[in-house]
């Protein structure tokens, strides 16, 4: 039984803040109904939005029917549409789509290799990429991070992280700094669990801090959070759910104005906190724009209604939320207003041989 409120409209207010996961290569009848129903300002493609295996032409092709029928549900002109393309292991395409190694050994070449993916991520719709790690590899054992980040030292790691964000941006690609504030240091994966980082808030500041501090100088436009905890920072909230770490630090310390995105909501680090009666208010509350829910949903549509039902309730009922929710849809509608939907095309046997052997030549 669908409820009064989930025909009604406001459910898009949700939506207008949300980047939303699709269950395969085509829309099913919940993905469309979804669409439909929240129209998500956004969507992040994974690996099963791809047919792996088909001819690069058939693939394509059914990418720009997919991405068609995103927008045609979801009654947007212009989206957010997403990708995690770092390089090394994390790549969602199928070939001939260059696979360029890890953020690691890029170095003096991050901008060259971050202009040439932009140039790839553009031909397959894509104008949000994930990227750059701003992470600092600062601990050798972390499960997640390690080679993803740029370097093991802060200012190297801001030096190459600002040059991979500037080849995006002079693709025509929107980038992202992740994970605030930085999730070099862990011993554990907030895919599974809730990492915990008792680092001081000196060490934060000289050493974690240092590449986001240069992407926000330099505007980039959109900062993914972390769900870690930092107990001397905030002993209770992780990141993505801590007003100290979001609104004080990343907004007012270090006068951010751009979006602030959360990691997947659905990752098992918070998503039992999502799940609670008002858990999808939290992201917001801390500071966050826009929300994530992707990796796991394939779509639980009933899971996804419950959530923008919460937030139009609590849209409602406090007024210093509504406030705040105003001021994050004006940034991203600033945001969208600067962003173009580019068209689908195969690239040229040409561009992808030039890339492929830069790949190489950065890998050697």
């Amino acid at each position: 039984m669908v409820s009064k409120l989930v025909q009604g409209s406001e459910l898009v207010d949700f939506g207008h803040h949300l980047i939303l996961g699709i269950s395969g290569p085509t829309l099913s009848e919940d993905d469309k109904r979804v669409l439909e129903l929240v129209r998500p300002v956004g969507v992040l493609l994974l690996a099963r939005n791809f047919r792996h295996g088909h001819p690069y032409g058939s693939w394509l092709e059914s990418l720009k029917l997919l991405i068609a029928e995103i927008k045609k549900y979801a009654g947007r002109a212009v989206m957010f549409i997403s990708l995690d393309h770092e390089g090394g292991g994390v790549v969602r395409t199928p070939n001939p789509i260059t696979r360029f190694p890890y953020a690691a050994v890029l170095r003096e070449r991050a901008e060259e290799v971050a202009h040439a993916t932009g140039i790839e991520l553009l031909s397959l719709g894509v104008n949000v990429s994930w990227a750059p790690v701003a992470d600092v590899h600062s601990n050798p054992h972390n499960p997640i991070i390690g080679v993803r980040a740029f370097s093991s030292d802060p200012e190297e790691a801001a030096e190459y992280a600002g040059a991979y964000a500037r080849g995006l941006a002079r693709a025509g690609v929107i980038g992202c700094a992740k994970h605030f504030p930085g999730h070099g240091d862990t011993s554990t994966d907030s895919h599974l669990e809730l990492p915990v980082l008792p680092i001081s808030r000196e060490t934060l500041l000289q050493r974690e801090l240092v590449p986001f501090q240069l992407l926000c100088r330099e505007k980039i436009p959109m900062v993914m959070t972390a769900h870690v905890l930092f107990p001397a920072i905030d002993p209770v909230e992780p990141a993505t759910f801590s007003r100290t770490l979001i609104a004080e630090l990343l907004r007012g310390e270090l006068q951010y104005e751009g979006v602030i995105v959360s990691d997947d909501l659905e990752m098992k680090a918070i998503s039992r906190r999502i799940e609670e009666e008002d858990g999808i208010a939290e992201p917001f509350n801390a500071g966050c724009d826009m929300a994530i829910v992707a990796r796991y949903l394939q779509p639980k549509i009933d899971h996804v209604l419950a959530m923008a039902q919460t937030f139009s309730r609590t849209l409602r009922e406090n007024s210093i939320f509504a406030q705040n929710i105003a001021i994050s849809r004006r940034r991203i509608d600033t945001l969208l207003k600067e962003t173009t939907m580019p068209t689908v095309v195969p690239l040229s046997r040409e561009i992808l041989e030039q890339h492929a052997r830069l790949a190489i030549e950065v890998a050697l």
